[in-house]
């Protein structure tokens, strides 16, 4: 029995440590990228040719970036001005590369967790007390 309590409390000072092993850059990078899928945060691309040192695309606004290694593709889904959505799909190869530019940045990107809810998915409910 005393084993089972000390191999108990080896397992849960194992993962306490591995818990506190979350630094707080970590916990910020996942909750900037979170932010940006969700088109919260404001962000530049600018796509360059290596070779000429030139401009080829540049776009600012709230967007979603997402990098496809197999067909070395940058998609970028940005929210226009009226609400409509664009989607953009460059190219990247050898001599054209991309800088993905954090504009707004987030205060409190800290934080653990945030709770949305979505006031049409919400079911009223009228209590009826009985008397």
């Amino acid at each position: 029995m005393k084993n089972k309590i000390k191999l108990l409390v080896v397992l849960v000072a194992s993962v306490s440590l591995l818990l506190a092993g979350c630094r707080k850059a970590d916990r910020v990078s996942y909750n900037l990228s979170r932010e940006a899928d969700d088109l919260n945060i404001t962000r530049k691309v600018t796509v360059i040719n290596s070779i000429t040192n030139k401009i080829l695309f540049q776009v600012t606004g709230n967007m979603s970036i997402e990098y496809n290694s197999e067909t070395k593709q940058l998609n970028v889904i940005a929210l226009g001005n009226k609400g409509e959505y664009k989607k953009h799909i460059i190219g990247i190869s050898d001599n054209v590369s991309y800088i993905v530019e954090d504009v707004t940045g987030v205060k409190g990107a800290d934080t653990k967790y945030r709770m949305y809810f979505n006031p049409d998915m919400v079911i009223p409910i009228d209590p009826k007390l009985s008397k």
